[in-house]
């Protein structure tokens, strides 16, 4: 079933994104809560109607996109090449090309799922994403066979690492979308973000500094309906002496001004700050 409304013309699948965003904001009411809550708290300065705007513009992306992962799952090579494109792909490639496998960090902004069919088809190296394996079996395979289609490769999160060193000679990119909250009991670090005390994964700055990986954050933007481009903005060269958590404050003010860009591109809808900010400590 899933194959053959993917067959669609994206056309008609928009016309379905259209019902869809109708159906969430005036019937169902998608986390209308959560949605409101988080944007009163980052841009208290908006009017409420600048505010409602945002969100009506969110939902209306946000199911664009999920017709549009449907649409990958038969999408043509050619097609997905022509829907995403990376502005800058020599900044990774410098290193790609002298032997040196690299990070990329993204957020949720705009379509990620279609920013890894980008990268996986413009990199012209093997790109080995972390993922959060799901419960649900064929929610599992449907989802990485859809993720894997133009030859990316799935590796669950907390495997990345050994399994980079597993396979330390193959000459790739890492990439892992770090916008998410931590749970309980993974390490964190606090910083503002978007105006609020923000727990950040410290797991990518960790494979990179022990890996000597440089590290570029994946900005993607939308230029029109179903279009994208991606631009590679560097955070750390894999020489370079910093302090701890340097790089993941740098990947917070990167994603952070992509946001205040763009706002209505940004996952709303998922509670980013759910973790509260100790007292005392760091953690």
């Amino acid at each position: 079933m899933i194959k053959f409304f993917s067959r669609l013309p994206i056309r008609a699948l928009y016309v379905f994104a259209t019902f869809l965003y109708l159906l969430a904001f005036y019937v169902v009411r998608h986390r209308h809560r959560v949605i409101r809550e988080q944007l009163d708290r980052v841009f208290p300065d908006l009017s409420a109607a600048e505010r409602e705007s945002i969100h009506q513009q969110f939902l209306k992306n946000f199911c664009d996109v999920m017709v549009e992962v449907l649409k990958s799952a038969s999408m043509a090579e050619a097609d997905m090449r022509a829907h995403v494109q990376i502005v800058n792909l020599n900044v990774a490639r410098r290193y790609l090309d002298a032997g040196q496998p690299v990070m990329f960090v993204t957020s949720h902004l705009c379509n990620w799922e279609w920013l890894l069919h980008g990268v996986a088809l413009h990199l012209g190296y093997p790109v080995d994403a972390a993922y959060k394996p799901l419960h649900e079996q064929w929610a599992e395979r449907l989802m990485l066979r859809i993720r894997s289609r133009f030859g990316a490769r799935l590796v669950p999160a907390r495997e990345l690492l050994a399994d980079f060193l597993r396979r330390r000679g193959i000459v790739r990119a890492l990439a892992m979308n770090a916008d998410q909250a931590p749970v309980a009991t993974d390490k964190r670090y606090w910083t503002r973000f978007l105006g609020q005390d923000t727990a950040f994964f410290v797991g990518a700055e960790q494979i990179a500094r022990a890996t000597r990986l440089p590290m570029m954050y994946a900005g993607m933007r939308r230029i029109r309906r179903g279009y994208y481009e991606v631009e590679l903005k560097p955070l750390w060269d894999g020489r370079e002496s910093t302090d701890p958590h340097t790089l993941t404050e740098r990947y917070a003010r990167a994603c952070e001004i992509d946001v205040f860009k763009s706002p209505a591109d940004w996952l709303w809808s998922y509670r980013r700050w759910r973790l509260k900010k100790p007292l005392y400590g760091a953690d």
